[in-house]
């Protein structure tokens, strides 16, 4: 899989994608992720990609040409049409299931806006996938980018050591996952929970499976309508109520 970042900043964005799991990943060829700087693209000779906001406003927004220029310079140099993604706080919120559908696509790129937003004209143009991390707001989409790339990079077949990595993460089942432990055994009177050093693996799963359930009750209850529940655990979630 290809992932191309559209960026002003591709310094920032180099710096996470060539480090731990995902540089790895890379150099390994499990991957391919690419930033491309949207100033190469501009006319000014001061490497200008932004302006004031026509009507008035605080803050400058991000030109027409220099965004649409980068993008159609992609798709030439791939020979296709990537699947863009804006990252913008008006988009849909990214989830789980969203990263998995976008992780079994060829090639995705990510553009990443910056100052007061892009000029509206480029957006309706390309019609992009709008996408949001959170309902905040951050200087620039080089961040919500980044997270994306790491989100979808790690569902790779070979990205991650096995499968199971993921499998049992939060959110992967609309299930949080059970707590974690390791050692030291006790620390400031607080012990490991016993069945998890039994080596019984059929206790351990069972265990382990009532943790998230109590968990997503607890924290996140709103994500058990969605999950799949078997009847042993619709009995231990009635046990909980």
């Amino acid at each position: 899989m290809r992932i191309d970042i559209l960026t002003l900043f591709p310094e920032m964005c180099n710096a996470y994608i060539s480090e731990s799991i995902i540089g790895r990943a890379r150099k390994a060829g499990k991957v391919e992720i690419e930033c491309t700087d949207i100033r190469d693209y501009t006319k000014d000779k001061h490497r200008r990609v932004d302006d004031t906001p026509y009507g008035g406003g605080m803050g400058m927004i991000m030109q027409v040409e220099p965004v649409y220029d980068c993008f159609s310079a992609l798709c030439e140099k791939l020979g296709a049409k990537p699947h863009l993604i804006y990252l913008t706080p008006q988009g849909k919120t990214l989830t789980q299931k969203r990263v998995k559908e976008l992780s079994e696509l060829a090639n995705i790129a990510l553009l990443c806006g910056h100052y007061e937003g892009i000029d509206e004209r480029v957006i309706e143009e390309l019609q992009p996938e709008e996408i949001s991390v959170g309902d905040y707001v951050l200087t620039g989409g080089e961040l919500p980018a980044l997270i994306l790339a790491d989100a979808v990079s790690r569902m790779l077949p070979g990205v991650l050591s096995d499968d199971e990595c993921f499998e049992e993460e939060s959110h992967f089942n609309s299930l949080l996952e059970y707590p974690q432990y390791t050692r030291p055994y006790e620390w400031k009177g607080r012990t490991v929970p016993d069945v998890l050093l039994t080596g019984h693996h059929a206790n351990v799963d069972k265990w382990r499976r009532q943790q998230s359930l109590k968990r997503t009750l607890e924290r996140r209850p709103d994500m058990l309508e969605k999950a799949e529940l078997s009847k042993d655990d619709l009995s231990y979630l009635s046990e909980l109520k």
